[in-house]
This record gives structure tokens, C-alpha cells and sequence, in this order.
């Protein structure tokens, strides 16, 4: 054999063709989500398998996917999400059901799983999946008495059991000390009547409640929490989340005084965090869920400089405990602003919107590293768009309303 010659490796004439539908459903199911909305321009294969029953059942397998942040604005009519995964935002298709409301004030107010609760001015509510727009408005609800009808928090988680998905919208009525719980569960399709809450005055009770019993929490929208010429995001004015831990649920939300209060929904009892800043300071405050614990996310002035730090609160202790700090020469900027933050949690990050007068930013904090990222302006046709808030969802085509 002469020398130089090179020996022909073997060709690998393999194609997505040759797999069976199964197999290649499969695979496409670990795409990620922004994916799947050009499948159907593949081919005519990859659009039947995009659109089948069973490729949703795999794409339900899919341990987890990176969390979309949908955005929140007054009259805003159409779906804006920040995509984790990709670093970039994006435009969904505005559902058809949200926009016939659209008028009327539809806002999201809750989200779990890969579904977001909305609420209407009439007071009904409409979960739907962003990615999909497929929406379904829950029945009408019906209270036992006009005091219950104040509302505090909306709350909604979700579960999946063999590729079916379920889930239940909890809400917080009436005034301290005169709360009441009020149900919905997809799988009964219906409301289930409130059930009152009474005062536990006992504080050792904070040493198994929040660790043993699903517990509720909620923090002040008064003029001292939030800065008084600055209005709360209409979708943050039930500023609440839910926790899972070791199978019981907790829920958070906010309330008229500036504290945190915890309410048990197993023996229907509530009680009081400790607060974070006397009750004359002048702060901005929300709360959030990361890796399954409440976080409390504070803004506040001292000595002509403004501090945004992340507490936790220490059951063994029982005080208040800073996790991370955004670094001085950053938080500073927002000094004199009176700046109006809203958060949400998605694993160990939370995503911050930071709201004055003056300006819109988004800021991504990791809890894990303590690094602070500020998102790219939103620009869409050419315009800057300015959010509230926003709700972080998992992208998933298969969750059903």
C-alpha cells in the first residue's frame, strides 16, 4: 500500500427517519420547550408527532425544564415571557378567552406547574397554559357571607400522577382575626365551602407548624412597606406563594400590618412573624419561594443609602436571617427612588423587578453564588417595554386546564 494513503472511514448514513415513533418522540420530548413551536415546519412526521397524545406523555416525563418568567403590566394585552434557558425574551400568542377580557382587567395572580391563574374584575378566575393558550374559567364563586369577600391572597400549586395533571387554587378571605380558606380543585371541579381560621396565640407552636403542617404567610402592602407615592402591581396586591414540603403545603401572602403571619390549614389556625423593620421605616418588601423555603426580599433606606438584602427566618432561633446583600455600589442607584419591588423564586434564583418613577430593571440574584445580573431592556416593534412584576412557570405543552 503507498504510503499517504488514507483509509476511507465508513459513512454514517443514519436519519431520524429510521426511528420508530416512539423512540423519536422521545427524543424531540427533551427538546426544549421554544423548540417545539417549529416542529410542525419540520415535516410532515415531526408535525403528526408534535400534535400526538403520547408525545405529550413523554414530554410530561421530562423531570423539569428551565422556568419562564411571564411578565406583568397595567393593560397589557399580550404574553411576554423571559426565558431562563436562552437568556431572551420572547412573545407568545395571547389566548383568545384572556383576550375577550382583556377590557375588563384580567390579570395573572397565581402560576404552578406549567399553568397561570388569572383573575377578573368580576372576581372569577381562568387558568391557562401560556405556551399552549388553552384556557379554562373556573366555576363562579359563591361566598357564605359578604365579610368573606375580602381578599388576601391567591394561591395555586399542581401535581402530576401517571402523566395526568391536577391542580387546586387555595385563596385567603376576610380580615384578621376573622380569616377564612377557600378551595378549588381541578379534579372535582368545583369550590369547596370556607372554613374559618382561628388566632394561635402560642408561639412555641412556630417550632413544628412551619416544618410539620401546611402553613400560610403574608407581609404588608400598607404605605410603610411600600413607598406611599407608589401603587402595588394589581396582580402583587395578593402577593402570595406555596411551598411543598415533605408533602405538606405552605402558603404565602400579604398583609395590612407589616408582619409575617403564618396559617395553619391543617388545624386551621394562623399566627405572627416577628417584624423585619420597625413599623415607621420606609421600605419595599415581598416575598418569594426558593428551593421549597419562604424568602423575604427587602429594600430599605438607613443613612442616605438604600440596602437590598434576602432574609429567611430561623425556626431554631426564631429571628430573622440575611442570606445574601446586593453590593452597595449597585443598590445605591435606588436611593431616594422610591423604588417598589416585586419577586418571584424559581429554584435558587430569584427574579427581582425594580419599579420607580424614573425606571424599570429586571435583576436575576442567585442565592447559591450572591451574584446579581440585570436582564437586557425588553424591546418589542421597537419599544421598550416596562413590566411590574412577572410569575415564573415551567414551559410545558402538556399541562391541561
Amino acid at each position: 500500500m503507498e504510503r499517504g494513503l488514507k483509509r476511507k472511514l465508513p459513512q454514517n448514513n443514519f436519519s431520524m427517519d429510521e426511528l420508530n415513533e416512539d423512540l423519536l418522540e422521545r427524543i424531540l420530548s427533551w427538546l426544549p420547550t421554544s423548540a417545539f413551536f417549529r416542529l410542525n415546519s419540520v415535516s410532515k412526521r415531526w408535525k403528526s408527532a408534535a400534535n400526538s397524545a403520547s408525545f405529550k406523555l413523554a414530554c410530561s416525563r421530562i423531570p423539569s425544564r428551565d422556568p419562564w418568567f411571564l411578565m406583568v403590566a397595567p393593560n397589557l394585552k399580550q404574553s411576554v415571557v423571559f426565558n431562563s434557558a436562552e437568556n431572551s425574551w420572547k412573545r407568545l400568542n395571547y389566548p383568545c378567552h384572556l383576550r375577550e377580557d382583556s377590557d375588563q382587567g384580567c390579570m395573572p395572580v397565581a402560576a404552578s406547574g406549567g399553568l397561570v391563574c388569572y383573575r377578573k374584575s368580576s372576581g372569577n378566575f381562568i387558568v391557562c397554559n401560556p405556551v399552549t393558550g388553552s384556557c379554562s374559567e373556573l366555576p363562579p364563586l359563591h361566598f357564605a357571607s359578604e365579610n368573606h369577600q375580602s381578599l388576601n391572597a391567591v394561591v395555586m400549586s399542581s401535581t402530576t400522577s401517571n402523566g395526568q395533571q391536577s391542580y387546586k387554587i387555595v385563596l385567603v378571605l376576610g380580615e384578621i382575626p376573622n380569616l377564612f380558606l377557600k378551595f378549588y380543585n381541578s379534579s372535582s371541579g368545583c369550590w369547596e365551602d370556607e372554613s374559618a381560621l382561628k388566632k394561635n396565640v402560642d408561639d412555641s407552636s412556630m417550632d413544628c407548624d412551619s416544618t410539620d403542617a401546611n402553613v400560610v404567610y403574608f407581609l404588608s402592602t400598607t404605605g410603610t412597606v411600600v413607598a406611599s407615592n407608589m401603587q402595588r402591581s394589581p396582580s402583587k396586591q395578593y402577593s402570595s406563594v406555596i411551598t411543598n414540603k415533605d408533602g405538606w403545603e405552605t402558603v404565602y401572602f400579604l398583609s395590612s400590618s407589616g408582619t409575617v403571619v403564618a396559617c395553619n390549614l391543617a388545624d386551621k389556625s394562623f399566627f405572627e412573624y416577628p417584624r423585619l423593620l420597625p413599623v415607621f421605616s420606609e421600605y419595599s418588601i415581598d416575598i418569594a419561594v426558593c428551593n421549597g423555603e419562604l424568602v423575604v426580599v427587602l429594600l430599605s433606606e438607613f443613612l442616605e443609602s438604600a440596602s437590598l438584602r434576602v432574609w429567611k427566618y430561623d425556626e431554631a432561633n426564631r429571628r430573622w436571617q440575611q442570606i445574601v446583600v446586593m453590593p452597595a455600589a449597585t443598590s445605591h442607584e435606588w436611593y431616594g427612588r422610591k423604588v417598589d419591588i416585586n419577586c418571584v423564586g424559581a429554584g435558587d434564583r430569584i427574579f427581582i423587578c425594580l419599579n420607580s418613577p424614573e425606571t424599570c430593571t429586571y435583576i436575576v440574584c442567585d442565592l447559591v453564588t450572591n451574584t446579581w445580573v440585570e436582564l437586557p431592556k425588553c424591546c418589542i416593534n421597537g419599544e421598550v417595554m416596562e413590566f411590574m412584576s412577572a410569575f415564573s412557570f415551567e414551559p410545558r405543552i402538556e399541562a391541561a386546564v
